[in-house]
């Protein structure tokens, strides 16, 4: 039961910073970042939020401009979300999409090939 909960926190917090990003920010380098995931601790005192860039900048970079929001980001979550207590976020560049993007060109280069 404690396992659903946990993954309904993690879909709505998606959702909400996805919402405060496109609401409540004047940066175009935020208003490029979509949020793909999340993870919550079990006490609700850390969450991993996973997130991708239309920017094409360096990832270390990225995630230290989403560390620096994380802040504000925490401060609309709570007034957006009814939780006991909000998470601390930490923000970790999510490396997925571009490996899928990867692989599709390889194969669509093997298709051509053939």
């Amino acid at each position: 039961m404690k396992d659903i909960k946990l993954k309904r926190i993690s879909s709505e917090l998606v959702k909400t910073i996805n919402e405060i990003i496109m609401e409540e920010s004047n940066d175009e380098l935020l208003k490029s970042i979509t949020i793909t995931g999340s993870e919550v601790s079990s006490d609700l005192s850390y969450a991993k939020v996973y997130f991708t860039s239309l920017k094409d900048m360096d990832h270390q970079q990225l995630e230290k401009e989403m560390d620096e929001a994380s802040k504000m980001f925490r401060k609309f979550v709570a007034e957006k979300m009814d939780l006991r207590q909000t998470p601390q976020l930490k923000f970790i560049y999510d490396e997925s999409i571009a490996y899928g993007s990867r692989i599709e060109s390889i194969i669509q280069t093997i298709h051509e090939n053939d």
